[in-house]
């Protein structure tokens, strides 16, 4: 018996080769860092840049990306105009679960984040990576019980890091 499908390679992969431009955020981003917490689903924060917005809609088709938790007869148009109309969606897709953010909390968005975004080799990706005091950032603005116990792993890991002389 298998279960539900979560591949995140062919995710980056797919929003790369559509050059979208995104840092990843989330659990992802925190195991990219060396955090021991699971995760089941890929978070990026998105340019909200009208050609950006055209990249991540293509993606998203490509990916079969439907919009999870909702209704399945609710009318729903995958295209950069809906995208531009919205902030933050949720989706399922054909590679497992994509929460995109044009806005994650505590956060400006795209441009504040990829500035201290450092690119990571994620299987023989090149991915940018949210900084770990931005990912540490977001998680407590959240404000949920699992951001906050989440905050608290990340900053035990800084700490290491840190007294292991990375960044």
């Amino acid at each position: 018996m298998s279960g539900p499908v979560f591949e995140p390679a062919g995710i980056l992969e797919t929003l790369i080769r559509h050059r979208v431009r995104f840092v990843l955020i989330g659990g992802l981003a925190g195991k990219v860092w060396g955090s021991p917490l699971v995760t089941f689903d890929v978070d990026v924060c998105y340019s909200r840049e009208q050609e950006d917005l055209e990249r991540l809609a293509s993606a998203l088709l490509e990916l079969g990306a439907t919009l999870r938790g909702a209704p399945a007869d609710l009318p729903f148009r995958l295209d950069a105009r809906t995208l531009a109309m919205g902030d933050s969606f949720t989706f399922s897709t054909r590679l497992g679960p994509l929460d995109c953010l044009g806005t994650p909390a505590g956060t400006r968005g795209h441009a504040e984040l990829d500035r201290a975004a450092t690119e990571f080799d994620i299987d023989g990706l090149t991915v940018r990576v949210v900084s770990l005091d931005d990912l540490i950032r977001m998680k407590l603005a959240a404000g949920r019980a699992k951001d906050r116990e989440a905050a608290e792993t990340l900053g035990a890991l800084r700490e290491e890091l840190e007294r292991k002389g990375r960044p």
